[in-house]
């Protein structure tokens, strides 16, 4: 009995410890890039993570030409360089500058590519149906109302009427 206890208890001290390093290199959308860990090993999830149709569905076009681009600057800036505590001054500044424009960018598109499901009853029926929406189409879906009310009173006149 004691022979089967020690492997499973040195299996379970040691399954931590290899547990952390790997997590600390992977790039995560609800942490951000961090330049402090490996770059090139984000860079290559975070392009993955942008090409899936999911994690980003609802970044736009230009938000993901300025994110190319950044990644691109922040290769540029490391190259040569094992740790950004090498880097100088201005280099630093610039490098930390394209870090949290990526960031910023990427977690709007990330909020906004949630997928919101919801049980509603469609207007003349009394069985409800799943509708299911990214946070932007939804944003989208009231803004479009909201326009519709402001910009066409007959039907908010109808509206008021009943």
């Amino acid at each position: 009995m004691r022979m089967l206890v020690f492997p499973a208890l040195l299996a379970l001290c040691l399954a931590p410890i290899g547990k952390g390093v790997a997590s600390e290199q992977v790039f995560s959308p609800d942490k951000g890039l961090d330049v402090t860990q490996s770059f090139e090993a984000q860079r290559k999830l975070l392009v993955q993570a942008l090409n899936d149709g999911e994690t980003y569905s609802e970044i736009s076009p230009a938000d993901l030409q300025t994110v190319n681009t950044s990644l691109a600057r922040m290769s540029q800036l490391l190259d040569g360089v094992q740790d950004v505590a090498q880097l100088r001054g201005a280099a630093r500044v610039e490098l930390f500058n394209e870090q949290e424009q990526i960031n910023t960018l990427l977690t709007r598109a990330h909020d906004d590519s949630r997928m919101i499901c919801r049980r509603e009853k469609p207007t003349g029926s009394n069985r409800p149906t799943n509708t299911c929406m990214t946070v932007a189409q939804r944003r989208r879906a009231r803004d479009g109302a909201q326009d519709t009310m402001r910009y066409h009173p007959r039907a908010q006149e109808r509206a008021e009427t009943r």
